[in-house]
C-alpha cells in the first residue's frame, strides 16, 4: 500500500470518527428530552486492496449505519393526568396537527414516546406540537363541548383518569364521569372493550426502520413493519395496550434512554480514534518527505 493510500485511509478514520462525535453529541444533547430515543454509530471497513498472494489490505473505514436505541426509559412521576408513559415496545400514534381527520392507515400515523400530552383550545387531545393523539379507530380524540350556556351533560371539563389500556375518563362541567368513546360526542357511563375506543398504540415488529422526523417523532418506513391497514378497536387488537406486555401508566413520562456515562466512555474512545487517524496522516506525510529528501 502506497503512502498516499496511508494518507486517504487515515482520512477515512478522521471522518467517520467525526461523524460519531456528532451522534455522541446529539445523545448527550437530549438526555433531558421526553421520550428521546438514542443513537449509535456502526463502522464497517472499506473493501480491501489486494497484493498478491492472497493478501489484502485494508482501505479504512465507513459509516455502516446509524441506529437508534429503543431501549425502555426510565419513568418519571408528574402532576399531570394526562402525561402517560408505555411500558413495552409500542408507541402512542398521532395525526397532523389541526388535522382533525381519520389516519387511515396505521403506517401514516406519527409515533411517539413522549406521552406529555394536554387538552387543546379546540377539545383535542395533543402533544405540545399540536399533534394530535389518536383513538383505536384512526379518529383525533376530542371530547364534546355542546357550546351552550348553561353548559349541558356530556361537556368536558377535564380528564379524571387514564387506566393501563388506555381508557379515558373525563368530567363533564355538570360533574358527572364519562368513558371517552368517539371524538366530539357524549362519553359512557359504562366501559365496554368491544364498544369504548382508546388511546391507539402501534407495536412496529422492527423498530430500526422507523425514522425520526424532530419533536421526538418517528414515522414508519417501508423496513418497519407497521402494517398498511386501518387501526382497530377489537378488544384483542394490537392498537390497544393489554396491560401486561404493554401497559400505560398515567401521571408518568419516560424520560431519554440516553447513558451518560456510557456516552462519555465512547466521546473518549472515539476522541483517541479521531487523534490515532491524525497521526496517521502526519507519519504518512513525513515518510513521503523523507522519500522526497533522497533526491536532494
Amino acid at each position: 500500500m502506497s503512502v498516499t493510500s496511508a494518507m486517504f485511509t487515515g482520512v477515512s478514520g478522521l471522518l467517520s470518527n467525526a461523524e460519531g462525535i456528532n451522534v455522541i453529541g446529539n445523545n448527550l444533547a437530549n438526555v433531558n428530552t421526553i421520550g428521546f430515543k438514542s443513537g449509535r454509530i456502526l463502522f464497517s471497513d472499506v473493501l480491501s486492496a489486494s497484493i498478491g498472494n492472497d493478501s489484502q489490505i485494508g482501505r479504512g473505514t465507513q459509516i455502516q449505519k446509524v441506529d437508534n436505541v429503543f431501549g425502555q426509559g426510565t419513568f418519571e412521576t408528574t402532576e399531570s393526568v394526562s402525561d402517560v408513559a408505555i411500558q413495552g415496545n409500542s408507541f402512542f400514534a398521532l395525526g397532523r396537527p389541526a388535522g382533525d381527520a381519520n389516519v387511515a392507515t396505521q403506517n401514516l400515523a406519527y409515533l411517539t414516546r413522549a406521552g406529555a400530552f394536554r387538552v387543546d383550545d379546540t377539545l383535542h387531545l395533543v402533544n405540545p406540537d399540536g399533534y394530535q393523539v389518536l383513538d383505536t379507530n384512526g379518529d383525533p380524540i376530542q371530547f364534546l363541548d355542546s357550546a351552550t350556556v348553561p353548559p349541558t351533560a356530556g361537556d368536558f371539563a377535564k380528564i379524571q383518569k387514564i387506566d393501563s389500556n388506555g381508557a379515558i375518563t373525563y368530567q363533564d362541567k355538570l360533574g358527572n364521569n364519562y368513558f371517552y368513546n368517539t371524538a366530539g360526542n357524549v362519553g359512557l357511563a359504562t366501559f365496554t372493550a368491544a364498544t369504548n375506543r382508546v388511546i391507539a398504540i402501534v407495536n412496529p415488529p422492527n423498530p430500526s426502520g422507523l425514522s425520526k422526523v424532530g419533536g421526538t417523532l418517528f414515522q414508519p418506513g417501508a423496513n418497519s413493519g407497521v402494517p398498511i391497514v386501518a387501526f382497530s378497536n377489537v378488544a384483542s387488537s394490537a392498537n390497544i395496550a393489554n396491560g401486561t406486555s404493554d401497559s400505560i401508566y398515567s401521571n408518568r413520562l419516560e424520560i431519554s434512554n440516553v447513558d451518560m456515562a456510557s456516552q462519555f466512555v465512547k466521546m473518549i474512545l472515539t476522541q483517541r480514534a479521531y487523534s490515532a487517524n491524525s497521526k496517521t496522516i502526519t507519519t504518512a506525510d513525513e515518510m513521503t518527505q523523507e522519500v522526497l529528501n533522497l533526491k536532494r
